[in-house]
């Protein structure tokens, strides 16, 4: 799975984003192994998924914000 800029996430529809999401998190359940360390690109998958999250969450509230005026 490629690794994901910020700018590459803001452009893509909200759907695109939780199947993305969910791709990421079942590749970070693959490569999570009992007794080993976090590896550089279980590291990459999480901050990956924290982009996306972050990118989820502003697109509602700026939802709300406008909604609210």
């Amino acid at each position: 799975m490629a690794i994901l800029k910020s700018n590459q996430i803001k452009a893509m529809p909200e759907k695109e984003m939780e199947k993305k999401m969910q791709e990421l998190r079942l590749e970070l359940m693959k490569e999570i192994k009992p007794g080993q360390g976090a590896s550089i690109k279980t590291k990459e998958i999480k901050r990956t998924i924290a982009r996306l999250l972050t990118a989820r969450r502003s697109i509602t509230n700026n939802t709300q914000i406008k909604s609210n005026k």
